[in-house]
């Protein structure tokens, strides 16, 4: 498979300066790969900030969404923008140089016989850089929390650094994916899981960012904390459906 079949999805809101350098280190490493920045219309320009400086890379693409509407609907819309188009692997990647370019061919590597690939924080170990302790237990009993609840064979559920096959997202009804932050990244876990595809954990070293403002907030721990007991229980009861239905 060649590089121009392999889309990079990374949202940004406020990250021109991390963007603008963050661009040319994937393309140091990939350089046929195609990006596409989904901005929730930054106040800092970060869409302009794109276009104005990879206006002669025919492989760099800016969707402008009207208003910040959270994580999971700019990759909702980044999602939609691929099955469009002609790809065949594509990535969710973060703006603030958490996800080091340098771990994209092991993707690709891994994505050769996996579905969904995910660059875990926590196979082997604990690998986080720079994180207050607090946010760090938080992280890992999170995911240990996630993985008892959902029954996820997965260490790093939360993890938002992964590449999906386009099969896996043409098989998700992407309309009745609302959940954000952490809560997204398990709610696409569980449901590629649950419909048979093959998914694999690569490990990553997680450096929290150095420019810029962390997205990170009560709200979203909450969310993910109520999704996963929201998804137990939907597919216990599609269990008992199934089972008074003889199916």
């Amino acid at each position: 498979m060649t590089n121009d079949k392999v889309l990079i999805i990374i949202p940004t809101y406020n990250e021109r300066e991390n963007i603008t350098l963050l661009i040319p280190e994937i393309k140091r490493v990939l350089p046929a790969v195609h990006l596409l920045v989904v901005d929730d219309s930054s106040p800092d320009g970060t869409s302009q900030a794109v276009k104005n400086q990879f206006s002669g890379d025919d492989g760099v693409f800016v969707l402008d969404r009207a208003q910040k509407q959270g994580l999971g609907r700019a990759y909702i819309s980044g999602f939609k923008w691929a099955l469009e188009r002609d790809y065949e692997l594509v990535f969710e990647m973060d703006a603030d140089f958490s996800h080091n370019p340098e771990y994209l061919p092991k993707f690709l590597e891994a994505a050769a016989e996996n579905d969904l690939v995910i660059g875990s924080r926590y196979i082997c170990g604990v690998n986080v850089v720079n994180w207050p302790m607090p946010r760090l237990l938080l992280s890992y009993c999170g995911n240990i929390f996630a993985r008892a609840v959902t029954g996820l064979p997965v260490s790093d559920c939360t993890g938002g650094f992964k590449c999906f096959r386009r099969k896996v997202l043409s098989s998700l009804n992407l309309d009745n994916i609302a959940s954000s932050g952490y809560s997204f990244q398990i709610e696409l876990n569980f449901f590629a899981w649950k419909m048979g595809f093959k998914v694999k954990e690569i490990p990553i070293v997680f450096v929290d960012r150095q420019r810029g403002e962390s997205k990170m907030s009560t709200k979203i721990i909450k969310e993910a904390l109520l999704l996963v007991w929201k998804l137990r229980i939907g597919f216990l009861f599609k269990k008992a459906i199934s089972r008074g239905s003889g199916k």
